[in-house]
C-alpha cells in the first residue's frame, strides 16, 4: 500500500509511466489503479431495498437516495490486472468506527452505516479490513474518498433507466448489464480509475479496468429484488463449444483440473485463480484459430503460453470446447495456482495437469 498517501506536490498520472517512479508520496504505485467495487446482496438482503426506501423518502422528505448497491471498498490494484491480497498489518489502526467518531465525523459514518455493510451486520471489522495507513487522518481521508467516488456510481439508476430493475422471474444478459453501467460510468463495469496525484487528495480519472470485469454468464442473469426470499441464481453458458469454431469474438480461458473449473488464464498467459480473467480475442487462421489479449498475440514460445506484444501468433485449434496445441487439450503448470500467486502455462509435463474452456462473452 506504500504510495497511496502524502502530501499534494509534482503529481503523475498512475499506471501511464513508462519509467520507475522513486518518490511515492504523491504517486500511486505499485497499486496504480483503484477498484471501487459494489455488491447487490439479496440473500441474506443488505442495504436498502427500492420499496423501504420509497416508503421512508414519502414519510420524510427530502431524504433521498438512488443508490441502492452498497459499497464494499476501494481497492488498489497493480495495472496488469493482479493485485495484494494483504497489506501492513503494523499500520492497521483498529476500529474505523472510532477513528471517524473521534474526528467529529458522523455524517460520513452515518452514510457508511447505511450502504458500506457487512453481511453478517460487523460492519466496523468489515470497514478495517479495506487498507492501511500511516496516520488516523489518512483513515478519514481514504473512507471519505471512497464515500464520495461511491455517490458519483448510481448503478442502481443506469440499469434501471435501460430497463434493467430487480425481478423475481426475469433475466438479462450481460452485454446489457454493460452497455447500461458503460452508459453511465463511460467504461465497462468494475469501477475502475487511474489517479493523478494521490488518493488523498489527487483526480480520479476513469479508465477500462486491467484483466477483464467478469466471468460470469453471457445471458440468464438474475437481479434479485432484495427482500430476502429468494435466493440468488447463477446460469451457466447455455452451450459449449466443440470445435475449433467455438473459439471465435472474446472470450475467457476457465481453467479445469479434471471436472473442477479452477481459475482462468489472465492478459500475460499466466493462470491465477483469484483475479479477473482476461477477455481473449479469437481470430480464425487457417485450419483453427489465433489468440490475442491486452497484451498482445498469444503464442508458445520457449513451451510456455505467453500474450506480449512483438510475439508471433501461434495458431491454435479446439478439441471438445478446450484449447489445443498440436492436437493436444492437456497443459501443464508446477501448482495450482492460490492467492496472488500466477501460475506459467507448459506445453509439457510439469506437477498439475490443466485444460483451458472457452467462455463466450
Amino acid at each position: 500500500m506504500k504510495g497511496h498517501w502524502g502530501p499534494l506536490g509534482p503529481m503523475g498520472t498512475s499506471c501511464q509511466n513508462n519509467t520507475a517512479v522513486s518518490d511515492l508520496c504523491c504517486f500511486n504505485a505499485p497499486g496504480g489503479q483503484m477498484l471501487q467495487t459494489q455488491f447487490w446482496d439479496t440473500n441474506p438482503s443488505t442495504g436498502i431495498s427500492r420499496a423501504f426506501l420509497d416508503f421512508i423518502c414519502r414519510l420524510l422528505t427530502p431524504f433521498r437516495s438512488n443508490t441502492h448497491w452498497t459499497l464494499h471498498g476501494l481497492w488498489p490494484d497493480h495495472c496488469d490486472g493482479t493485485y495484494d491480497a494483504n497489506c501492513d498489518s503494523s499500520r492497521n489502526y483498529g476500529s474505523i468506527n472510532s477513528i471517524l467518531s473521534s474526528f467529529g465525523e458522523t455524517e460520513l459514518l452515518s452514510y457508511m452505516n447505511t450502504y458500506w455493510l457487512d453481511e453478517n451486520g460487523d460492519n466496523d471489522s468489515f470497514w478495517s479490513m479495506n487498507t492501511s495507513y500511516t496516520s488516523k487522518q489518512e483513515v478519514v481521508d481514504y473512507f471519505q474518498t471512497a464515500v464520495d467516488l461511491f455517490k458519483t456510481l448510481d448503478s442502481y439508476a443506469w440499469l434501471a433507466a435501460a430497463g434493467i430493475v430487480p425481478s423475481s422471474t426475469a433475466t438479462y444478459t450481460s452485454a446489457a448489464i454493460q452497455a447500461a453501467l458503460k452508459k453511465g460510468f463511460g467504461y465497462s463495469i468494475w469501477y475502475s480509475y487511474n489517479v493523478k496525484g494521490s488518493v488523498q487528495s489527487g483526480t480520479f480519472i476513469p479508465v477500462n479496468p486491467s484483466g477483464t470485469s467478469s466471468t460470469c454468464a453471457s445471458s440468464g442473469i438474475k437481479y434479485l429484488p432484495k427482500s430476502g426470499s429468494a435466493s440468488p441464481t447463477t446460469t451457466a453458458p447455455t452451450s459449449t463449444p466443440t470445435s475449433g469454431t467455438g473459439f471465435s469474438g472474446s472470450g475467457y480461458l476457465n481453467g479445469y483440473v479434471g471436472t473442477t473449473q479452477t481459475g482462468c488464464l489472465i492478459s500475460a498467459g499466466t493462470w491465477y485463480s483469484t483475479g479477473t480473467c482476461a477477455t481473449y480475442t479469437a481470430t480464425a487462421s487457417g485450419s483453427g484459430f489465433t489468440l490475442k489479449s491486452s497484451k498482445g498475440n498469444c503464442a508458445i514460445s520457449s513451451g510456455t503460453f505467453s500474450c506480449a506484444s512483438g510475439l508471433t501468433a501461434t495458431v491454435f485449434t479446439a478439441s471438445g470446447g478446450k484449447l489445443a496445441y498440436n492436437g493436444a487439450t492437456t497443459f501443464y503448470a508446477a501448482a495450482i495456482p492460490s492467492g496472488t500467486t500466477q501460475q506459467t502455462v507448459y506445453t509439457t509435463s510439469n506437477s498439475v495437469s490443466v485444460a483451458f474452456q472457452w467462455q463466450s462473452v
